[in-house]
């Protein structure tokens, strides 16, 4: 299992981003990602972070899709893929419901059909091919894009429901997940891939301590919107748990360890640590741990 971690804290400038990058890889870890919310943008910022820090892979966990076209959504990440050196994953996925036809005013219906048909322009064009595809949403005749230093681009989906794994494994190179337990990852995301060679990401809160109660306490307020969404609570129903707090990685060595082995049996290739800032350094505390457990090549 690979070992990357999300952004540890909201960036408050592009240097700032640098600097937590560089203390990422001095950690040893494989991957940093970054989620596309309502600041810089991902994609871009990859590009910028990949120039200064020469080692580590990264990702965007997730992009949205619905604002961006396959083609300029693949001719952005395969530019950040060169800059990168080819250490660059595109995440991408439909977002939600709020955001997409609230904020953005777009429609969120066709969902599967949707990504079927992004997945269909995008991944040719990842991979260095030329294009054509006529459907309901899209239309691209003939197009290619020619980005210097780029072969091939690994792309992930964020997918948690049925409709949305079988196109995980079927067209993409696996799936980016959260708010996902174990035993939902073991029985329900990876069959529903129906690929032994899918990127099976489990993204989970994580956080060394020995306040457990109290660190709990925090990441219940903390991600409590999370357990709201339609997606990430059917994913937490299947777990058979109340909020995103009982599917933390809380405690002490011992207990982080035996939480992540259990994500590996389960089948997970990749670990999205997010690491929690429930007292004061526990931030430096679990990275630290995280670092040990990379290096023993969990």
């Amino acid at each position: 299992m690979r070992i990357g971690t999300m952004l540890l804290k909201p960036p408050r400038s592009i240097e700032d981003l640098i600097g937590t990058a560089r203390q990422v890889e001095a950690a040893g870890l494989d991957h940093l990602w970054i989620s596309h919310i309502f600041g810089f943008d991902a994609i871009s910022v990859m590009g910028i972070i990949g120039r200064e820090v020469p080692r580590i892979r990264l990702g965007t966990s997730v992009t949205p899709t619905y604002p961006r076209h396959p083609t300029a959504i693949a001719q952005q990440a395969l530019t950040t893929a060169a800059a990168t050196k080819n250490r660059f994953t595109l995440g991408v996925g439909l977002s939600h419901q709020k955001i997409i036809e609230n904020f953005l005013g777009l429609s969120f219906k066709r969902r599967s059909d949707h990504m079927r048909e992004y997945l269909k322009i995008l991944m040719p064009l990842a991979r260095g091919e030329q294009v054509s595809f006529r459907g309901e949403e899209y239309n691209v005749d003939k197009f290619r894009l020619n980005v210097p230093g780029v072969q091939s681009m690994p792309v992930i989906i964020a997918a948690l429901g049925s409709k949305m794994l079988a196109l995980a494994g079927e067209l993409a190179d696996g799936t980016n997940t959260w708010m996902v337990g174990p035993k939902t990852m073991a029985n329900h995301i990876v069959p529903g891939l129906r690929n032994p060679d899918s990127t099976v990401i489990g993204g989970i809160p994580i956080v060394l301590t020995n306040k457990v109660a109290e660190a709990r306490e925090q990441i219940a307020k903390i991600l409590k919107n999370y357990g709201e969404v339609p997606s990430y609570r059917a994913m937490l129903d299947k777990e058979g748990v109340l909020g995103p707090a009982n599917i933390a990685s809380v405690g002490d060595e011992i207990t982080l360890r035996h939480d992540i082995l259990r994500y590996k049996e389960a089948g997970v290739t990749d670990l999205n640590a997010y690491i929690m800032h429930t007292d004061p350094g526990a931030s430096d505390r679990t990275l630290e741990f995280l670092s040990s457990l990379s290096l023993e090549s969990v």
